[in-house]
């Protein structure tokens, strides 16, 4: 092991230097079935007061009768024949906050009745891609899938009249963060009526997760676990790694986000050389607000990205050895071999997309949509989900949600606030009772079971109970819907059906004349 002074050693001398989709769905159904089935009685698992079953958390966690649920439970119309205009989004961000931001605009559209065009994806400069939508998700899926919800076509349809050809040009507008429904049906319904379409942009976290009507939350649900579906050839890699990785056994995978831009916002430099500090300095001053943060004073409180070495020293506390398969899901992280090397030291059985990837095809996109999307589908499929900082990171929050709607898989998230003091002692020499009291920490965390959702945890990182229910129950608001729900929807869908292009012609014809 290396010695415990190593941070405050390197802030006094610094340190130099389906087959594609079928198999997929096979795969997703299996794990559903197998923790649907699951008979445990109790939500936490059976651990003493001291001790981890390791070989418990390779299983999924128990269901107490809860199954992941989406459908609408009470009467939910079809998309109304006629229109309040078109609803133009771009999805800002990285793959995962965009993948939320999609979320928000279904809803959107449902709430004010308004037709959807297909999400814009921004070719943001962190990840230099310019895939969009069509790249990296199923468009016919999507669409097809959200047919009971929402009306979404791929561009505003020009209009014809007298001979010529006009075109609806949507009035931009800059939603509120967090805007409440309100707003979508107040300022921007209003505009939609007045233009015929809307540009919202930007549009990320642009309208409130809290929202009191379980039908809209189970929508939500029903696009980020139902309707986004990754392109086929993105589902064949990903089922092609996670097939690898599965013939050794059980694999853990591990979002180490010890990464350049989170390193800057957590605003944590002392670690690094002077070298390292300014690059940091440099991107935080360049993307984020001006704010004073003291290293010591964010380190106690838990606001550090974990180290990979302490990573580590927390799996090894709860009982893992030195043969655990781990998957690493992360860009390039900051600071080199020289924080790897005590985690490589601790847990040699590391992979990654590239490594696992017989292809080649990601090396040469390992920082694209893409890569971002298999990784994605890896911890998805893995046995055991590891984020090491929850908190800000999409990726990490939308994987948990995720994971817990496909049948309570089994997470490790550990409370950096709860595990600082130990840290800090430990880095001081001071390593009498320090793995008991890691393990008594994460003792005390939930490793993936249903659970009530408490502020600031987001509803894209657990959507229980709004997205779940139960076949046998005494509150009609958690029974599960019925067995023949969709052939309810597509009657209903059937039935109102008229010839909407007339009816959409028309009322855009009238706002042109205007």
């Amino acid at each position: 092991m290396r010695r415990p002074g190593h941070r405050h050693q390197l802030k006094q001398s610094g340190v130099k230097g389906m087959f594609g989709r079928l198999s997929f769905a096979v795969i997703v159904l299996v794990i559903c079935t197998i923790s649907l089935l699951s008979t445990v009685k109790s939500t936490s698992r059976s651990f003493s007061r001291s001790e981890i079953d390791v070989d418990t958390l390779w299983r999924p966690a128990a269901s107490v009768g809860w199954r992941p649920s989406s459908a609408p439970r009470s009467d939910w119309p079809p998309p109304p024949t006629e229109t309040n205009g078109y609803l133009r989004v771009r999805c800002n961000g990285g793959l995962n906050q965009q993948r939320s931001a999609i979320c928000n605009a279904v809803l959107a559209a449902r709430i004010m009745n308004a037709t959807l065009l297909l999400p814009e994806l921004d070719a943001n400069s962190f990840w230099h891609d310019d895939s969009g939508f069509q790249g990296v998700y199923d468009v016919e899926h999507f669409i097809k899938s959200l047919r009971y919800d929402v009306r979404i076509v791929e561009s505003i349809p020009e209009i014809k009249k007298n001979g010529k050809t006009k075109k609806i040009k949507a009035f931009q507008m800059r939603p509120p963060r967090d805007a409440p429904i309100s707003w979508y049906t107040t300022d921007a319904l209003q505009k939609m009526k007045e233009h015929g379409a809307i540009y919202l942009t930007p549009f990320s976290h642009r309208l409130d997760e809290e929202i009191d009507n379980p039908e809209y939350q189970r929508l939500r649900c029903r696009v980020n676990y139902h309707a986004l579906r990754f392109k086929p050839h993105i589902m064949e890699l990903s089922t092609s790694i996670v097939n690898r990785l599965r013939a050794q056994g059980h694999f853990m995978a591990i979002h180490l986000r010890f990464e350049m831009d989170m390193l800057a916002f957590a605003g944590c430099f002392d670690i690094f050389t002077a070298g390292e500090q300014k690059i940091l300095k440099k991107y935080r001053d360049e993307n984020f607000a001006p704010k004073k943060l003291v290293y010591s004073e964010r380190r106690a409180i838990g606001k550090c990205p974990l180290t990979p070495e302490e990573v580590g020293l927390i799996l090894r506390a709860m009982g893992f050895d030195n043969s655990t398969r781990i998957y690493l899901a992360a860009g390039e992280l900051f600071g080199g071999e020289r924080f790897m090397k005590p985690f490589r030291s601790l847990f040699p059985r590391l992979e990654n997309h590239s490594t696992v990837d017989s292809s080649g095809e990601l090396v040469k996109n390992t920082r694209g949509l893409m890569g971002s999307a298999v990784d994605y589908m890896v911890c998805l499929l893995s046995d055991i989900f590891m984020p090491t900082y929850d908190g800000p990171s999409n990726f990490a929050n939308n994987l948990l949600g995720h994971r817990l709607y496909y049948g309570f898989r089994t997470n490790i998230r550990p409370d950096r606030k709860a595990l600082a003091p130990i840290f800090i002692d430990w880095e001081k020499g001071r390593i009498t009772g320090f793995e008991e009291s890691v393990r008594r920490v994460m003792l005390n965390t939930n490793f993936g079971g249903p659970h009530k959702r408490v502020p600031p945890e987001s509803f894209y990182t657990n959507s229980w109970s709004e997205c779940f229910c139960q076949m046998s129950t005494a509150n009609p608001a958690d029974k599960c819907p019925p067995d023949n729900v969709l052939d309810i929807l597509e009657s209903q869908l059937m039935a109102g059906e008229t010839d909407d292009s007339e009816s959409i012609t028309s009322n855009l014809t009238s706002v042109v004349e205007k």
